[in-house]
């Protein structure tokens, strides 16, 4: 059966609101609801019971239920994960809270980083060590573990996590110290060797540590959301979306919940990977920007970027090396705390701040009506005439301009001096700098010039503030696709079955094994394989990297390899063109110095479709009479203007509307400011393209 004859529902639980999408053999039903904190799968199942009805099906209908969350992202944050004990070698208790000893910030004497997700008291060491060639150096002390699987018993934990140096190499003692445990205890147990098998202690100590913090709960919420969806009729499988970008069953998911810390942005950068190959954009960037956060997501040859590892509860903004690293594979974006529901203050400088702090949907922002009462980027947004309070969420929530204007006045404007749109509009301009900030540095670390670039932006809040971002960032396209406001949702149905399987071994070319090296491929490939076989029996492709250096060296670079070990000669070549292109600087001087293989990578998935193309459109012609006109703030020229309010499916392929405008939909708006147009794609994506472009 193929994805285009089933019927798919997509959902994606956010920090404000939880989106979902009805995929009805091609056609699309979307909604948005706000997310129940203390239930996040009701949340859902609403959703769905809307969504069935329109669409005239049953629940029973589905073939399949595609799910992405922040839950187990909020849970290291918000430190609401399990008791957890973690089991580690003779000497290196203290690795976890050490960390790697570098600052991020040299000359701060006041530096706050992380505080460890498992308290010293709860570390426990044991004798026994691997070497790094994976050679027993010294046996495990299983008496030992005998005595702590005791002391754990009645300690009253509810996960272990095991960390042993080494076991990336070799995982005979971390498997042996679980066998042990798991005679007395009743608690799930994590091994490193299983969650991220990659060097670097530090790293994979905290990432099996935050793989048990957070697997009791996300264990009992995805059992619930099965329980809860079957007894509402839908018996079709639940599957996940990870880090990465793939699909896992629930068992996997289970099994390895840090796959999922950021499942829900991961969505949407396939989204835009989607639209970009769509219109046949080899570099492009993603702004992403919901409720609670802003994502910002390069996406080259219609791939988003991806990482080894990332960062979450950073206690500084921004700032690499201050928040806990998870070391697993992950579509690599920058997310910053700028959503609709982020709160405005001003600062003892008299500095307009927004962020992190959201208002959530619990209360919400204060024009919501439920309690809030602080200002936020949704009550600015509707005093600059954004937004339209009787058709919020498509009507679903009557907004209070009273009440937005109170919070800003009295949070922002009566503190600055400012009426209430002038603090309106500072606190709109000041999360728009915070963003293109955050993207001009994204840029430059991964040597892009943004300049020239093709934006796409989806998200509820994304479409209100793209075209403003794009002025800063000069850039002069932007694509609004159809369904942005529920994007992530969208990309989860266009998500592939896939995992990617990591493992470190070091390979020296001087001294090549292919015959090992082929062997390492080989295992990889099993195991990723293994997998995406728990959730679909579709072909499948397979793509091999290798993170290469030269000896001597901090860290590595990818190396893209052809599918299965190749000889030395030829891994050579492949690693100096990729250095190359990676520093930007030729490798003449460097030829003495031996190449090695670090840590190997094989991503299997199974193979999609590719989208129906089509050429951008940037000219178009005057279409669709405006359904009726408000005034607008215009950042351009700091007054508020006359615009045409245009509604969406009013459009054709081919009509332009000028800007100021605004064009409105179900889920989100579109603000065409002074500066650009917008005309409407043959696809039903909306492109906002700069006055004079091209001409």
């Amino acid at each position: 059966m193929t994805t285009t004859s089933q019927i798919r529902l997509g959902a994606d639980i956010g920090g404000t609101f939880t989106d979902l999408v009805l995929d009805v053999r091609g056609r699309l039903h979307s909604t948005k609801v706000l997310t129940t904190y203390a239930a996040p799968e009701q949340a859902i199942l609403d959703g769905l019971a809307l969504l069935t009805r329109e669409a005239g099906i049953a629940p029973a209908d589905l073939d399949l239920a595609i799910h992405g969350t922040t839950l187990a992202t909020n849970a290291l944050i918000a430190r609401r994960g399990a008791r957890t004990a973690f089991v580690t070698t003779e000497g290196f208790r203290d690795v976890i809270e050490m960390r790697t000893e570098n600052r991020f910030a040299q000359y701060d004497l006041d530096i706050r980083l992380p505080a460890p997700l498992v308290p010293r008291e709860d570390r426990f060491p044991v004798r026994g060590r691997i070497g790094a060639r994976g050679d027993e150096l010294m046996p495990l002390d299983e008496a030992g573990l005998e005595a702590l699987a005791a002391t754990l018993a009645a300690g009253g934990y509810e996960a272990v996590a095991i960390g042993f140096i080494h076991a990336y190499a070799n995982p005979a003692h971390e498997r042996r110290a679980r066998e042990i445990l798991a005679r007395t205890l009743s608690v799930p147990i994590s091994i490193s060797a299983e969650v991220s098998p990659q060097m670097r202690e530090y790293e994979r100590f905290t990432t099996v540590c935050a793989n048990a913090y957070v697997r009791p709960l996300m264990a009992d919420y995805l059992g619930r959301l099965e329980h809860r969806l079957r007894e509402a009729g839908a018996t079709c499988p639940v599957v996940m979306i990870h880090s990465g970008g793939g699909l896992v069953s629930l068992a996997t998911a289970s099994e390895f919940p840090v796959r999922l810390v950021e499942s829900g942005p991961a969505g949407g950068a396939i989204f835009a990977a989607d639209v970009a190959r769509r219109f046949d954009l080899a570099g492009t960037v993603s702004y992403d920007m919901g409720g609670t956060t802003a994502k910002i997501c390069l996406i080259e040859d219609f791939q988003p970027r991806t990482a080894r590892s990332f960062e979450v509860a950073r206690t500084t903004r921004f700032a690499k090396g201050s928040g806990i690293p998870i070391s697993i594979p992950v579509i690599e974006m920058i997310e910053i705390g700028a959503g609709g529901g982020s709160i405005a203050s001003v600062d003892a400088m008299g500095r307009i701040q927004t962020g992190p702090d959201s208002a959530g949907s619990e209360p919400g922002p204060a024009c919501y009506g439920r309690g809030g009462a602080r200002p936020t980027i949704t009550d600015a947004d509707l005093l600059l005439g954004k937004l339209d309070p009787d058709a919020f969420a498509g009507g679903a929530i009557r907004l209070s301009r009273a009440a937005a204007e109170a919070a800003v006045t009295g949070e922002v404007g009566d503190r600055l001096g400012l009426a209430p749109v002038p603090a309106a509009f500072g606190i709109v301009e000041v999360v728009d700098e915070n963003m293109a900030n955050a993207a001009r540095v994204h840029a430059v670390e991964n040597g892009r010039d943004l300049a020239g670039s093709v934006m796409i932006a989806f998200g509820g809040a994304a479409p209100l503030h793209a075209a403003r971002l794009c002025e800063k960032l000069e850039i002069d396209r932007c694509l609004i696709p159809a369904g942005a406001g529920v994007g992530s949702a969208i990309g989860f149905l266009k998500a592939p079955f896939g995992y990617e399987a990591v493992g470190s071994r070091l390979f020296q070319l001087s001294a090549l094994d292919g015959a090992e090296l082929a062997a390492t491929i080989a295992a990889l490939s099993g195991t990723a394989e293994r997998f995406v076989r728990a959730g679909t029996q579709a072909p499948l492709v397979r793509e091999v990297t290798a993170f290469m250096r030269y000896a001597g060296q901090g860290w590595e670079i990818p190396v893209p390899l052809p599918d299965g070990a190749a000889d030395a000669g030829s891994l050579r070549d492949l690693f100096r063109t990729h250095y190359a292109r990676f520093f930007g600087r030729p490798v003449d001087g460097l030829e003495g110095l031996d190449i090695e293989i670090v840590t190997v990578s094989v991503k299997v998935q199974d193979v999609r479709e590719a989208p129906a193309r089509h050429a951008l459109d940037a000219a178009g012609r005057l279409g669709a009479a405006p359904a009726a006109r408000r005034p607008v703030f215009d950042p351009a020229s700091g007054e508020t203007r006359d615009s045409a309010i245009v509604a969406r499916d009013a459009l054709r392929p081919g009509d332009r509307v000028e800007g100021p405008a605004i064009v409105v939909e179900r889920e989100t708006s579109t603000v065409v400011t002074s500066r650009f147009d917008a005309v409407l794609q043959g696809d039903g994506s909306l492109l906002l393209v700069r006055k004079g472009f091209g001409s």
